[in-house]
């Protein structure tokens, strides 16, 4: 039977029920906790998670939880813990820390105390009477520590899981791809129906559908971590792998556009899809957008347009948004989904927004404003 391990998709505040959600959809069952979903589950879970998850920062492995108010205590707890279940005789194991509302608020010393005590286990269980090699694979250890409970894990995934692999150009403040999806998976856009994004930037938000819209696995492009660990084996990726490419729906047909005012963002965005692997299937163009036109019934648009923490003014803004709702108001049948951190945004847009949901783009907080087309 397969090794069973506990696992933490760790999310961004505001997005671990959609986090969580992605890992029921997967097959195992989760836990949603402040910042994380927890849930145990097969080792081959490591290799799905990594390559499935859309809305998660990362996938950590939940090696050891325990209340410490002393150092000796952490460190006894820490030897406590079957180290060598994931870290090989000569991987490499940094640990990096963090310290909220703890009595043990010295992050370096956690770190170092928790590093000797992994050094005292791994040297004990191998068998070696010297420091350890640490010339292998690499495993990231963390330990956290937050009202006196220490979360011990190792990071599976290597590079923070936004980074899918095809951004090669971006803008002044680009949208984390992780938060796109997260914007589109709010939504109950299908496939079949019009998807625009007006204000694309350098393109994630279109990338980003048009991957939900094909089910292309969005690790598909990349490499992890783990890869190299032999805890597990390489028949686990290559499932995974070919997993992916069986579920991909290639044929998929998609209107997706997207639009922005600034040639150089459409040029990367151009530039960025072609990284992907998406070829000509998103339509990109120019322009600003009080010359948006639509001519279908029933579409979407998703979209984080510029706000006055990255323009100079707000009567610029408000200007954008007023267009926006101008154009908008002679679509009733549009659903329209708004990522801004502009208080006055629905005044600006001319209406009362259906719902509102409190999101955070990586630091800055901000609303996500959702107009529900009539049907």
């Amino acid at each position: 039977m397969e090794q069973q391990v506990t696992l933490i998709a760790t999310a961004a505040m505001g997005l671990e029920a959609i986090v969580g959600r992605e890992v029921r959809e997967l097959g195992y069952d989760a836990a949603i906790e402040n910042g994380r979903v927890l849930f145990n589950a097969p080792l081959s879970a490591i290799p799905r998670c990594n390559l499935w998850l859309r809305t998660a920062d990362r996938v950590k492995i939940h090696v050891g939880e325990f209340k410490v108010t002393s150092f000796d205590e952490l460190f006894e707890a820490t030897k406590q813990l079957p180290w060598e279940q994931y870290i090989n005789e000569d991987g490499q194991f940094p640990v990096s820390g963090k310290s909220v509302k703890s009595k043990l608020f010295s992050v370096s010393d956690c770190q170092a105390i928790v590093k000797k005590a992994i050094v005292d286990r791994l040297r004990l269980k191998y068998g070696i009477a010297s420091r350890m090699p640490e010339t292998g694979a690499l495993y990231k250890v963390e330990v956290a520590l937050h009202k006196d409970i220490a979360t011990l894990t190792i990071d599976t995934s290597g590079s923070g899981l936004h980074k899918r692999g095809y951004r090669v150009l971006q803008g002044e403040a680009p949208l984390k791809e992780t938060m796109a999806a997260a914007l589109l998976l709010l939504t109950n856009w299908t496939p079949n129906k019009t998807l625009i994004d007006p204000f694309c930037g350098s393109g994630t938000i279109p990338i980003e559908a048009s991957l939900i819209g094909q089910n292309i696995a969005p690790g598909f492009n990349r490499n992890f971590a783990s890869e190299s660990w032999n805890m597990l084996p390489q028949d686990l990726w290559d499932k995974a792998f070919e997993e992916a490419e069986d579920l991909a729906n290639y044929d998929q047909e998609l209107n997706i556009i997207g639009s922005d005012i600034n040639h150089k963002m459409i040029d990367a965005s151009r530039e960025n899809s072609q990284e992907a692997g998406l070829g000509d299937l998103i339509q990109w163009k120019q322009m600003q957008v009080k010359d948006l036109t639509i001519r279908k019934e029933g579409g979407y648009i998703v979209t984080n347009p510029p706000y006055g923490k990255r323009l100079s003014a707000d009567k610029e803004v408000e200007t954008i948004y007023r267009d926006f709702g101008a154009i908008m108001k002679h679509h009733p049948t549009w659903s329209v989904y708004v990522m801004t951190a502009y208080n006055q945004f629905e005044k600006a847009y001319g209406k009362k927004a259906t719902k509102k949901r409190k999101l955070f783009n990586g630091f800055i907080r901000t609303d996500y404003y959702q107009y529900h087309g009539e049907k």
